[in-house]
């Protein structure tokens, strides 16, 4: 094995490791997409990465085609998890489709060898999706009263 094969390894793990730590979080919250899915979307985008730069070592374009074609056909599966609510009142996985979309990008980091990238976007992501909702929260509950009510609704009664 060859230090580029090593070197293409540790990249691949990564994107898998990154991948199971957003699936689980989506798993955790009994989301339609979980660490399976998340860690193919990673996996598969660092491999797909790895292989336009290995192919492509002169030409900085194809490998940008590649990483614009991966980023653009990942929307067809984070499409896939976004469902409308029965009553017409609204879209539910939104926050998994981006989240599938993220990890798509990640592994493109990987493939690239950005590791600094990687563990900073890594990071950002999981804060967003542990803190994110309790935010949600709060600020709700800040705005309650202060907000006029949305068109349609009716004004909270007291």
């Amino acid at each position: 094995m060859s230090t580029a094969d090593i070197e293409a390894m540790w990249r691949l793990l990564l994107a898998l490791g990154c991948g199971t730590c957003l699936g689980l979080n989506r798993d955790l919250h009994h989301k339609p997409a979980g660490v399976r899915t998340f860690s193919l979307v990673g996996v598969g985008a660092a491999m797909v990465t790895l292989a336009a730069t290995q192919i492509a070592t002169a030409d900085a374009g194809t490998v940008g085609r590649v990483i614009q074609g991966v980023l653009t056909g990942i929307g067809f599966v984070g499409a896939g998890v976004i469902f409308h609510n029965d009553k017409g009142k609204g879209v539910a996985g939104l926050t998994t489709a981006a989240a599938i979309w993220f990890t798509a990008a990640l592994g493109v980091a990987c493939g690239l060898g950005d590791y600094a990238l990687v563990l900073m976007g890594l990071f950002a992501s999981l804060l967003i999706l542990v803190i994110g909702r309790p935010l949600e929260r709060l600020a709700e509950k800040l705005t309650r009263d202060k907000l006029p009510p949305a068109s349609g609704e009716e004004p909270p009664t007291q």
